[in-house]
């Protein structure tokens, strides 16, 4: 298990986000731009797999440390392509930035004796600062910065009590207040999508400009438990909705303010039915009942996916450099040096990303401690053929590093951060599950082949690509696929024969794998580059043009 350790420093207002350093931005990637960009090839063609990036964050308030990762990040898998995204399009960025209490900064909880810090309240958002680090990446090709927009529902004082507006100007993007309601928001700030088969709704507003032609989103959400569990990606773009339609949370019977044209006319019935039959089913916890039992979770996850499936998503990301337990705010099951009622923050140091949102999540919450069966939502969302399972083991995970490296890894390699959520608490019918808990039983998933894997996809033999790009200057990837586990060696000689680098030296797992060279030092010329696994051997020749 990953650390625990405590991050509640307090701060004041004025200097939480500490002294703001300038970025190091890196010329070549807008020169090496073809009017284009888009994500790296590796990520690219495996919309099934899950990557990981392992950060280096030593505290909390290393605000410097948290826009690097950002840009780390941005750099490794956001990159100037030869085709695309253009350069024109706009990128909407939809970070979440929920509703806190920037009202309560500098005061106590009620009720409790926790003093509100700037610090205290960052970790219910994703940090502003890694989100600066990934806008300032995405500048780097070329980008202009006002067609980059910052996108979130709420405001009410949070963006600038937590820094956002800040890094707003400090990075030139687009980000302006648009929580007004439907009825008083301009026309130009909205952008309707049909739901003709919706489960809730039959049309929904988009704030501008997600969903708009010439666009592509890039959410981020925060690595933390909620009432409706560990909520990432999915619960994410939830807040690109104007008000007051992106009011998922709304229980069941109660009044939805959003106009009954907009709404399935037999939402209600259709969801009582679902509900019931997902109950029969067995999907674990909705049997829970009363007004914050499964029929609230059943109503919460059709809007969630009728909202999924009406949104195109470019990238969806966990910032997980620390995450939160608790009820996503500020209450939690841990005593502390101020309340028996605390919500901690603990160093997760971890990015996860995607394709997928729905497998994203997935492997979220397993990281986060939790059975991800256990949880509806996903079983909703494979039914409406969102995702082809739900088993973590399932997915195709790689570790990646800051060079572009995509290495299959086992997801019992990555260190779990428990964060305890107060979802479907089992105290009925006997139970005495406290309110804050893990919902971490053990599920007999059924058998499926891996994701990706299939009998015309899977490697019949050991496979070595050529490496992209090339000639190429100053690294290149080289992909290559095992049809079973083994040793690999994987080395670059010159033309003379020697050996200069040895990229990959020991077992690598069945599937597709990316290694790549980094040719600082060497000279321009031509080299070769030896896969060596199992008997089998392969040479292919590249050149490095500097």
């Amino acid at each position: 298990m990953a650390s625990r350790r405590r991050f509640l420093k307090s701060l004041s207002a004025a200097g939480a986000l500490g002294a703001v350093r300038p970025i190091e931005t890196l010329a070549s990637r807008a020169q090496n731009a073809s009017g284009f960009f888009g994500l790296h090839s590796f990520v690219d063609s495996h919309p099934e797999a899950v990557f990981i990036m392992r950060t280096s964050v030593d505290d909390k308030t290393n605000h410097d440390a948290i826009r690097q990762a950002g840009l780390s990040f941005a750099r490794s898998v956001i990159v100037p392509r030869e085709n695309g995204v253009p350069l024109t399009h706009l990128i909407p960025i939809k970070p979440n930035i929920t509703y806190s209490q920037p009202n309560k900064i500098g005061t106590k909880l009620t009720g409790g004796t926790i003093p509100v810090s700037v610090e205290y309240e960052l970790g219910i958002v994703t940090h502003p600062s890694f989100v600066e680090g990934s806008i300032e990446g995405i500048k780097e090709l070329g980008v202009s910065a006002p067609n980059i927009h910052v996108v979130e529902t709420w405001d009410s004082g949070t963006w600038k009590a937590l820094g956002y507006n800040d890094m707003a100007q400090r990075t030139g993007v687009t980000m302006k207040s648009r929580e007004q309601k439907v009825s008083v928001i301009s026309s130009n700030e909205l952008v309707w999508v049909d739901v003709p088969d919706g489960t809730w709704f039959r049309r929904i507003p988009y704030l501008y400009p997600v969903n708009a032609p010439d666009t592509w989103l890039l959410s981020i959400s925060k690595f933390k438990a909620h009432g409706m569990g560990i909520t990432l990606c999915m619960k994410n773009i939830q807040g690109t909705i104007a008000h007051d339609y992106q009011e998922f949370c709304t229980r069941y019977g109660s009044t939805y303010n959003a106009a009954a044209s907009d709404m399935n006319p037999d939402r209600n019935s259709v969801i009582q039915a679902n509900y019931n039959r997902h109950v029969a089913d067995g999907i674990p916890r909705w049997d829970r009942p009363g007004g914050d039992g499964g029929l609230w979770m059943e109503t919460w996850a059709s809007r969630t996916i009728d909202n999924n499936r009406s949104t195109s998503i470019g990238l969806s990301v966990i910032e997980g450099v620390y995450g939160r337990d608790g009820d996503g705010f500020l209450v939690g099951p841990n005593s502390g040096q101020y309340s028996s009622t605390e919500c901690f923050d603990y160093l997760s140091n971890i990015i996860v990303f995607g394709k997928n949102q729905v497998y994203v999540d997935i492997v979220g919450h397993w990281l986060a401690g939790h059975e991800p069966d256990n949880f509806g939502l996903f079983h909703i969302a494979k039914e409406f053929g969102l995702s082809q399972t739900i088993n973590p083991m399932n997915i195709p995970v790689y570790e990646w590093t800051a060079d572009g490296t995509a290495t299959r890894t086992p997801l019992t390699s990555f260190d779990r951060t428990p964060l305890k959520t107060y979802y479907l608490q089992r105290n009925y019918n006997g139970g005495t599950e406290p309110k804050f808990h893990l919902c971490d039983e053990t599920f007999d998933y059924p058998v499926e082949p891996p994701l990706g894997i299939d009998d015309s996809a899977k490697p019949k033999s050991f496979v070595l690509h050529q490496n992209k790009p090339n000639p190429f200057n100053p690294s290149t990837s080289i992909e290559y696929s095992l049809h079973r586990g083994g040793n690999v060696r994987l080395e670059v000689y010159n033309s003379s024969g020697q050996v200069v680098d040895v990229l990959v030296d020991g077992y690598r797992p069945a599937g597709a794998h990316l290694a790549v060279w980094n040719t600082s030092g060497k000279a321009s010329g031509v080299y070769f580059y030896r896969f060596r696994s199992g008997g089998f051997t392969e040479t292919r020749k590249m050149t490095l043009l500097k």
